[in-house]
């Protein structure tokens, strides 16, 4: 894509955060994570350009294909779909951070490659704080039994939580999903050895509610990028 049409949303974007980040007043900075999925590799050679160190992808063979092209450390690749069981090994080897640890199996398949690898996985838990049915994730009422199970297992180190909000106009609704996975991140991080205070909330349309209450990795696709080819 033009190179300067990238530079300016992404200096937008980075605006929009420290606005957020101001009117909060937080002092604790938010990464940006460029999420390049549908897009070719083109693309994240073009967010590298543009100063973005960090990249997310929807599904691990998308990932894989584009780490063969880029390089393992060109940037922090971030798999943030749902993942699924018979591709944790696949993620291990190629995620930086893997968003979407939705249940328990999935905590331990991931420990059983990692320890299989000699490696430690970084991962977030991600939580249904919307309930909605539409939605992968733990909810609000099991996350915090689930992640102390999951922290217990070797090769995992949980770095916090994810939660995506409903796609609504409704201010209130999204600011509620997003502050009821603080709290619970929060909960977790005072009750369990080790778990990490990231939170990984808010995409293009929320981004800015989502610093405002607490996010420290917003997920950023179509502002940036586009829809595929535009």
């Amino acid at each position: 894509m033009d190179p300067h049409l990238l530079a300016e949303r992404v200096a937008r974007v980075r605006d929009g955060i420290e606005r957020a980040r101001a009117r909060a007043g937080r002092p604790d900075p938010v990464t940006l994570v460029a999420v390049t999925k549908t897009h070719p590799a083109e693309t994240v050679r073009a967010a590298i350009a543009a100063g973005l160190a960090d990249v997310g992808e929807n599904r691990v063979q998308e990932m894989d294909d584009k780490v063969a092209d880029i390089g393992r450390g060109a940037v922090r690749w971030h798999l943030i779909g749902h993942l699924q069981r018979n591709k944790a090994a696949r993620a291990v080897a190629l995620a930086d951070l893997i968003h979407s640890l939705d249940s328990l199996r999935l905590a331990q398949e991931l420990s059983r490659e990692a320890v299989r690898a000699g490696v430690e996985v970084n991962a977030l838990v991600q939580v249904n704080t919307s309930g909605e049915e539409s939605k992968f994730g733990l909810a609000a009422h099991e996350a915090l039994e689930a992640a102390a199970a999951m922290a217990a297992l070797p090769g995992l180190r949980l770095r916090g939580m994810m939660t995506m909000a409903p796609f609504t106009g409704d201010d209130g609704v999204v600011r509620r999903t997003f502050a009821a996975a603080r709290l619970l991140c929060e909960d977790a991080a005072r009750q369990i050895p080790g778990f990490g205070r990231e939170l990984s909330m808010g995409m293009s349309n929320d981004y800015e509610a989502a610093v405002e209450e607490g996010s420290t990795l917003v997920r950023v696709g179509s502002t940036l990028f586009g829809d595929r080819g535009t």
